[in-house]
């Protein structure tokens, strides 16, 4: 835990003042401006998977490139003169607006309450294995000579990671006694009544939480391992304030508090993976949050 402590420590005395200011004005303006409007939800409700990538794409461009701009307004870095860069910039937020709606509706059983639940259950895996292969072919072009975007257990120590987990849980619990927090979670009650009186529901439980946690894997993969360690070796210690106003915008349809938290929690993630290069600790957090947000849900509807 010391470790981690020196990491917050060092970037913060290392962070420009004018440039934290203005990338966390960003994303608090986009907070507000998508909860006022509901922005998240009307970009939902389109019909057309191309409107709907185009407006994600937008919303993800302006978080993603702005605090890159404004490290050459304010520390005269200019990180867009660099071709790699540049092109990972305008990249990005493509590769994360189609797995956000990229359509993977099949029909798989004649039983409608099947079809429904084997749909939600393959929907997380399959964005994983999309996200999987399109990183990997950036990864096969551009940096092959290295580990495939943290997925590395060398030097990795849990014990740091487990504390932080437990320092969530109180958290969690308070959450789970607010109705915006109990209306979203646990995600398994949106497959639930599809498996009325069915037989070994634990396994079809267990199976569902499953494929929601390969979201974060996903997720992991994509901000802390791609947006982190694919700019590090030019932007250093800078990749990790563009990433985490991106980070805040894909929890737009997430309860408030969550989204505010994700700016500074995916500001924290990135300097633990900048410093041990490993995404490891970071899924291992992130994972044991979800699945004891489900939990918290699960008992906090429970008393309803």
């Amino acid at each position: 835990m010391k470790d981690i402590f020196r990491y917050l420590v060092d970037y913060l005395k290392s962070l420009n003042g004018k440039v934290f200011i203005a990338c966390s004005l960003l994303a608090a303006l986009m907070i507000y401006l998508n909860f006022h409007y509901d922005v998240d939800r009307k970009i939902d409700e389109f019909d057309s998977t191309g409107i709907q990538f185009l407006f994600r794409y937008l919303v993800f461009l302006i978080a993603f490139a702005l605090p890159y701009s404004f490290y050459l307004l304010f520390d005269r870095k200019n990180y867009f003169k660099n071709p790699l860069i540049l092109l990972l910039i305008f990249l990005s937020p493509a590769i994360f607006s189609w797995k956000m709606v990229m359509n993977t509706t099949f029909h798989l059983s004649n039983n409608i309450y099947w079809d429904y639940y084997w749909n939600q259950v393959i929907y997380w895996p399959i964005r994983l294995i999309v996200l999987c292969f399109i990183l990997f072919i950036v990864w096969k072009i551009y940096y092959s000579k290295e580990k495939f975007f943290g997925l590395t257990v060398k030097s990795f120590n849990w014990k740091p990671y487990l504390i932080m987990l437990l320092i969530m849980v109180p958290l969690i619990a308070a959450a789970s006694t607010q109705s915006d927090f109990l209306s979203m979670y646990p995600k398994l009650k949106d497959v639930d009544t599809a498996l009325y009186g069915v037989k070994n529901k634990w396994f079809y439980h267990l199976l569902h939480e499953l494929s929601y946690g390969s979201d974060f894997i996903s997720v992991e993969l994509f901000f802390r391992g791609f947006l982190i360690l694919a700019f590090v070796k030019i932007a250093g210690k800078d990749a990790i304030l563009p990433m985490a106003c991106f980070y805040c915008t894909i929890h737009f349809g997430k309860p408030l508090g969550e989204c505010i938290s994700s700016y500074f929690g995916g500001m924290i993630l990135g300097i633990v993976v900048y410093n041990t290069r490993s995404i490891l600790g970071g899924l291992m957090v992130h994972l044991g949050i979800a699945w004891l947000m489900e939990l918290g849900g699960y008992i906090g509807n429970s008393f309803l």
